[in-house]
């Protein structure tokens, strides 16, 4: 089998490649990096249907070469990439959601695109966590202060300017109980945190394993001192946390976004954290600041705002190589393949236009 392996900026080729290394001896693997070109612009209709890429489709197609499977991160994979490798049979896309993919083309060719779903669940989970102490203990307030010139380690009584609240005993509401809801809950449990989670696809059974109460989301804002979000973005869910939902929060809880940034009108929370009803929130994505200007989400003294960096340890990298390897093993193996994304596609297949 020939395989195929393409890094870019985030996820070079070098970070994958260990995981293959048990297909090496008896299949043939090539690996490079894309280069990202700022000026590239799609202008196909495979290409118009990508997000969130690196690199360019030319530089793919100029790699690829006969190879049976084709692993990329960001890279883009258009109907044009795939229309010059009559021999590709899988591309595996390194990421839980694959943007840079055209599924539909793919399923067009009969060939699967498998992903990595849930390959950043520990580390999301992790920071999560971390900005709730960060934002219990009002750490940002107590940075903010020693940088701008507050005088510290004076004596043993400075805390008493930055008194804040203990994990244990409170309340996690959580909105949206997948893979990383999951572990947040269990390392919540660890601070001795009572859970509550909503989530329309998962029972009150399945919670209940976890040792996590189902509540319809009125009775999740209303009872919990932190609300951490971990809902996949669907039409039905933008803007789902508004003025009404932080309203109905109790006054000075804290609001964590972790997940998408359309989940949350941000007006509505910079207007609760001036007044006082959140005493505080982290945003590991958000409206992209503006240019040159210090986002508006950091003029309130007990917020944090990181650059998206819920998924960015090495640990998630290497955990999506080896979840693209298994699933190129079980190819290799004549085995059914788990983490299709173009499954129902592919059971409905209809040959496409652009792949004939």
């Amino acid at each position: 089998m020939r395989i195929l392996i393409v890094g870019d900026g985030y996820c070079p080729a070098a970070q994958l490649t260990p995981a293959f290394a048990d297909l090496g001896a008896a299949n043939e693997i090539t690996a490079f990096d894309v280069v990202d070109d700022p000026e590239w612009r799609p202008s196909t209709a495979s290409e118009l249907t990508l997000k969130e890429w690196m690199g360019t489709p030319a530089q793919v197609i100029e790699r690829l070469d006969g190879q049976d499977v084709l692993v990329v991160q960001g890279a883009p994979v258009s109907d044009e990439v795939m229309s010059v490798d009559p021999e590709l049979r899988l591309v595996c896309c390194a990421r839980g959601g694959p943007v840079n993919v055209d599924l539909a083309a793919a399923a067009a060719r009969g060939i699967p695109v498998v992903t990595t779903p849930g390959k950043n669940a520990d580390a999301v989970a992790e920071l999560t966590l971390a900005f709730m102490v960060m934002l219990a203990r009002r750490v940002p307030e107590a940075m903010r202060y020693g940088e701008a010139g507050g005088e510290v380690f004076h004596d043993n009584y400075e805390g008493a300017h930055w008194f804040g609240r203990d994990l244990a005993g409170k309340t996690l509401g959580l909105v949206g109980f997948g893979q990383i809801g999951q572990r947040v809950a269990l390392r919540a449990q660890a601070f001795a945190m009572r859970v509550v989670a909503s989530d329309p696809f998962v029972g009150a059974d399945e919670l209940a394993a976890h040792g996590v109460e189902s509540v319809a989301l009125e009775a999740l804002l209303a009872r919990s001192d932190f609300v951490s979000l971990h809902a996949r973005l669907s039409a039905a869910n933008r803007g789902l946390i508004g003025a009404a939902q932080v309203g109905a929060m109790p006054h000075g809880s804290y609001l964590i976004n972790t997940a998408r940034q359309e989940l949350v009108v941000e007006d509505a929370v910079l207007d609760a954290l001036r007044s006082g009803q959140l005493a505080g929130a982290a945003f590991d994505i958000a409206t992209p600041s503006p240019l040159a200007a210090r986002h508006p989400l950091l003029d309130h003294p007990n917020v944090v705002v990181t650059p998206h960096i819920g998924g960015a340890t090495y640990d998630t990298l290497r955990h999506g190589g080896e979840m693209a390897a298994a699933e190129v093993a079980r190819l290799i193996a004549g085995e059914p393949l788990v983490n299709v994304a173009n499954r129902a596609a592919l059971a409905a297949r209809v040959p496409s236009p652009r792949a004939a």
